[in-house]
């Protein structure tokens, strides 16, 4: 028999695994369901180094050297969804908790069980973008509010529509319910509110008075006021019982993004993309403070529960905490950073250059994944990187309309090449290293001599923004992207001498043996059309995959999908839109061996399958528990009178 202490301590272990595997199930949740093999590589390869399920299942991947970096300890993240085709705009809880409402640019709204992460449901029938999603007070019904000029009501118990509420003339950008759930408010870019009773769906005012679109619209906890924002700079305040106008809050110069009433209903606060954020008096329309601070517009305001705090987040990357009484700051919350457009290899493979939206480029070293310095200059972001052949330039193209030239060895600027009127979206060196090509959204591409004072040359008659660029191996050739089209140009004599019709947008383009252009799409061979290629690259990276030989080895978590992508050899290079980089290498000749052999689980080994099962799969009802029982406290105390 055990003693207390002794079953204490067995009792807490045990807690610690279910609470670990509970973890480690809802995190990998779409691997499970979707490609479960990869519970045995993916899952655990991607799950934070101290998880207790990895420590104990992952052995050593034949065919991976290097492993990525993940972070060490579960995160607040538990899950993320997914089940929409396009971005989503809004994502809101029901009021008991047990229900998620996320609002779509696919046109729908999805019901989510926010305990396991499973579909509820999918409202459809709006026409349009869904910009908004609303629960009603109790819980049983919700709003959404779409482009299609449209506010549509939904039981979410069911699914089924209850109703559409027409008359705003522009697209709808908000949605509330009033604090008892006796009236809908919609805001729209028919510069008006509307006032709806969500039980027959008839119009119970509108609320005329803004000069611009209504970005926001929300009630006072009293449900005696409503506040809308708008682009017209100013926040207006209404009665939502006569639909009189109450007053208006003018000090913004911008837009007004988001507005937000203090939990006692004494305080207004307005998000601007003026870059502040300003506290009103709603009792008298007076200003109670202006918060300054952000370098960006503010898109989001909220009052602290307490209402002693308001938090701002802003497209500075940052969010900022305020003092209510005092309007002092209270703290930046820094860490987000932007999405990376670019990633090449230095030619030795030794440096990786990334180029990001934070205006910045920075060098990497392969072999560690550590940085080797930041390359900064542009005053906006970077849109595209690329090594001279010789690996002493790197040269970065950016939506400042310059080109830049960069020494690798010290990170010092060598100069740059200014003639372009618009974005530059690519950027690269001619095979001998003299010339640098950059394509442009006004429509040309430029030559540049990487010679100090060097000539500028440029290609003209592009019929629309010019997506990528690529030399000839020779480099006797320049091959441009614009549009659905591909132009093919003679350097020396700088004409035109074909221009290729593909029917699909390129936006990637790279010579292959010479003679014919791969567009990402397919290959393209001069006066050819369009055809599958049949050589693609031993190892890929597609959105969820990385592949070799066109097999699918590694699914790619959520958090781990590329913004942008470089392959080298069997290093692997992945750009995230959070600004992270992640280095993984490979052994090719394993995954020869691993996904060529007859007992591989891609051929349908079945025995090796049910043998890889038997030996790491925790046991079925333990999972059962982990799953059907969210409280630990009660999987602990089932063991322990167990």
């Amino acid at each position: 028999m055990l003693n207390e202490k002794g079953k204490l301590g067995v009792c807490q272990r045990l807690l610690e695994f279910v609470y670990d595997a509970r973890r480690f199930i809802l995190h990998n949740r779409l691997i499970v369901e979707m490609t479960p093999l990869q519970v045995y590589s993916a899952a655990l390869l991607f799950t934070p180094e101290t998880s207790i399920v990895r420590k104990q299942y992952l052995k050593q991947i034949p065919w991976i050297l290097m492993e990525p970096k993940v972070i060490q300890k579960w995160s607040p993240l538990i899950q993320t969804l997914e089940g929409h085709s396009d971005s989503a705009n809004a994502v809101v809880f029901s009021p008991d908790g047990k229900l998620v409402a996320s609002a779509s640019n696919d046109h729908t709204v999805r019901l989510w069980d926010p305990a396991t992460g499973g579909s509820c449901g999918v409202l459809k029938g709006h026409l349009g973008r869904v910009r908004a999603v609303m629960f009603s007070p109790d819980g049983k019904l919700v709003a959404s509010a779409s482009d299609d000029n449209t506010v549509r009501l939904w039981d979410p118990t069911t699914g089924g529509s209850c109703g559409v509420l027409e008359g705003h003339l522009d697209r709808v950008k908000a949605v509330v319910f009033s604090p008892d759930g006796k009236l809908v408010a919609s805001a729209s870019c028919d510069n008006t509110v509307r006032l709806w009773d969500p039980t027959t769906g008839g119009s119970c005012g509108v609320l005329e008075g803004h000069f611009d679109r209504v970005r926001a619209v929300v009630f006072s906890p009293d449900g005696k006021l409503v506040a809308s924002a708008s682009g017209d700079t100013t926040v207006r305040l209404w009665d939502p019982a006569t639909g009189l106008f109450c007053g208006v809050l003018e000090g913004h110069s911008d837009w007004v993004n988001a507005v937000v009433f203090s939990p006692d209903g004494k305080l207004v606060a307005s998000a601007s993309s003026d870059k502040t954020v300003r506290l009103w008096d709603p009792a008298t329309g007076g200003s109670c403070g202006v918060l300054e601070g952000h370098f960006d517009q503010v898109r989001a305001v909220v009052f602290s529960l307490d209402g002693k705090l308001v938090a701002s987040a802003s497209s500075d990357k940052t969010i900022r905490l305020w003092d209510t009484a005092t309007g002092g700051s209270c703290g930046v919350l820094k860490g987000h950073s932007s999405g990376i457009n670019a990633v090449a290899f230095s030619p030795d493979g030794e440096l990786v250059a990334s180029a990001s939206d934070d205006n910045t480029i920075r060098l990497w070293d392969t072999a560690t994944g550590g940085s080797c310095g930041v390359l900064k200059g542009h005053s906006s972001g970077v849109n595209a990187v690329a090594f001279s052949p010789d690996g002493e330039l790197v040269t970065s193209a950016s939506d400042d309309n310059t080109v830049r030239l960069w020494d690798t060895a010290t990170g010092l600027f060598c100069g740059v090449l200014e003639g372009h009127s618009d974005w530059v979206n690519a950027v690269v060196f001619s095979p001998d290293g003299k010339l640098v090509a950059s394509a442009s959204n006004d429509n040309t591409i430029r030559l540049w001599d990487t010679a100090p004072g060097g000539p500028c040359r440029v290609l003209p008659s592009h019929s629309s923004c010019v997506s990528a660029v690529m030399f000839s191996p020779d480099g006797k050739l320049v091959a441009s992207a614009y549009g659905e089209t591909v132009g093919l140009w003679d350097v020396t004599q700088m004409m035109k001498i074909e221009e290729i019709h593909t029917g699909g947008q390129i936006t990637d383009l790279a010579f292959s043996y010479a003679t014919k252009l791969d567009t990402g799409q397919g290959m393209l061979t001069p006066a050819s059309h369009l055809y599958p290629s049949n050589t693609p690259p031993p190892l890929h990276v597609t959105w969820e995959w990385v592949t070799w030989d066109s097999k699918k080895v590694l699914f790619l978590p959520f958090d781990y999908r590329p913004f942008s992508s470089a392959v080298s050899g069997n290093i692997l290079v992945i750009g995230h839109q959070s600004g992270r980089i992640t280095f993984m290498s490979f052994d090719l000749t394993a995954l020869a061996l691993d996904f060529l052999h007859p007992l591989s689980p891609t051929q349908g080994g079945k025995k090796l399958c049910e043998l890889l099962l038997a030996h790491i799969q925790p046991p079925p009802f333990l999972l059962q528990i982990i799953i059907r029982i969210p409280s630990l406290a009660s999987v602990l105390k089932v063991y322990a009178n167990s």
